[in-house]
Formats: C-alpha cells, sequence, structure tokens
C-alpha cells in the first residue's frame, strides 16, 4: 500500500509501545517518519530498522526549543504532513499519595507536551496547505478509573486541547482528533502487578488488551484523506471500556 507515499509525520513517543507501531504503519504505507523520543537507545534501533524513510531524533516534548529542533528535522525527511501527540507518562496512585512533584509531571509531559506541539507544528502544516494532528488521550478521558487524578486530569485536558485546536484551525486546512486507548498491552502495563492486569482485562467488555497495531490502525485512519470531513472527533478505542 501507498496511501502516505510522499507524506512525513512526527511521532512523539514513537520509540516503543503505541508509537513505535504507529511509525512501523506509516513506513510500511508509503510514509516518512520522525521518531522523536526521550529513549534514545530504542528510537535510533527502530530507525536503523526501518531504513531510509525513518529517522529518529531526541525530544523531551516539555522543552519548546527542542521541539523547534524536531520540527526542523522531520521537514528534512519532507514537507511535514501531520504530527502524532503520543507521547505520556502514567503512574496509578490513590489520591492520597499523590505528590505534588507526580502530578506536575503527568502535566509537563501529557498536556504541556501536547500544547507546544499543537504550537510548534501548525504554522508549518498552514504553511504546507494543512494536514492532520492526532493526540492521544485515554479511556479514562472518558469515564476516568480508580487511582489515576493525575493522569485522568491531563488526558482530560487533551480532550478539551484537541477541540479547542480543532476549531481555531480548521480555517486552515487542518484536521485535529483525538484517540481514546482502553488497557493495551504495551509497556506502560508494567507500572500494575501482573494480577492487577488480569482484574483490570476482567473488567473489559471484550475480555482482552486492546493491541498496539489496533490503535495505530485508527491513527492512520485520522492521518489520512478518508477522514478529511473529521476534526474535533473523539474516537474509543477501549474493547467497550467506555460503555
Amino acid at each position: 500500500m501507498s496511501r502516505f507515499k510522499d507524506k512525513t509525520f512526527l511521532i512523539t513517543g514513537g520509540a516503543r509501545g503505541l508509537g513505535a507501531a504507529q511509525a512501523r504503519r506509516l513506513v510500511a504505507e508509503g510514509g516518512q517518519v520522525l521518531i522523536a523520543d526521550v529513549l534514545q537507545e530504542q528510537g535510533q534501533a527502530l530507525a536503523t530498522e526501518l531504513g531510509a524513510r525513518c529517522v529518529f531524533q531526541p525530544l523531551d516534548v516539555t522543552q519548546p526549543q527542542a521541539w523547534q529542533h524536531a520540527v526542523l528535522a522531520a521537514e528534512r525527511l519532507g514537507p511535514l504532513s501531520g504530527l502524532v501527540n503520543n507521547a505520556g507518562v502514567y503512574r496509578p496512585l490513590p489520591l492520597d499519595q499523590v505528590t505534588v512533584e507526580e502530578f506536575e509531571r503527568h502535566v509537563r509531559v501529557n498536556q504541556t507536551g501536547v500544547f507546544l506541539g499543537l504550537q510548534a507544528v501548525a504554522p508549518v502544516l498552514e504553511r504546507h496547505g494543512g494536514g492532520s494532528i492526532v493526540n492521544l488521550s485515554s479511556t479514562v478521558a472518558l469515564r476516568s478509573a480508580p487511582n489515576s487524578i493525575a493522569y485522568t486530569a491531563t488526558k482530560w485536558a487533551v480532550r478539551g486541547m484537541t477541540k479547542a485546536a480543532a476549531l481555531e484551525l480548521v480555517g486552515k486546512g487542518i484536521r485535529v482528533n483525538s484517540v481514546h486507548p482502553g488497557p493495551i498491552d504495551t509497556d506502560m502495563l508494567l507500572v500494575r502487578t501482573p494480577e492487577d492486569n488480569h482484574k483490570r482485562t476482567q473488567q473489559v467488555p471484550m475480555k482482552r488488551l486492546g493491541t498496539a497495531d489496533e490503535v495505530a490502525g485508527l491513527v492512520l485512519f485520522l492521518l489520512s484523506d478518508e477522514a478529511s470531513y473529521m476534526t474535533g472527533s473523539e474516537l474509543a478505542i477501549d474493547g467497550g471500556c467506555a460503555l
């Protein structure tokens, strides 16, 4: 397939998990990808695996100047067509155990990182005639979950920022949508014990974890021209958790 031939995308948190699955699918379908992540060894290894149409750029999404370097690196591959704000942190804790530092860490990465991504990439997409931005939120932004006040707060923020940006950027040819995964079989779940993860899986109506490739399929749809009449949308991919 060549759905994304000659199109270039920037994926944050692209070194592993959901971001890596998205990068693999985009390259397989003819796209060019800038993997941006703080995990330099894993990111470089993935870029090497995927070949000449994929490069790695170190990126701390909380740093505005680092965003500028990442955008410039992506543009060296080709005119930027889209952004996936995928980077995130998740550490479940009861309310009375969440420190201010832990709460603010979630805000910096999950919320401020998305804001900075929108701010850095939107002018570039406008200059190229438009494009697509996909923000990774979570099913907790549709229904919440226990022991996740910091994570939930930031993912609700991503949901709101997506709608605000979609309305502001629609006249510039830029679509902005959010994806809301439920429990997905990635390293992010390693913060819980196997017993807790099994219990959580049994609460999913479909009785299984999702896969990174399933989420990637939805992200690629939103990046593609097939979703040309969609902006400000929020799409759950959660095995029925939000029901």
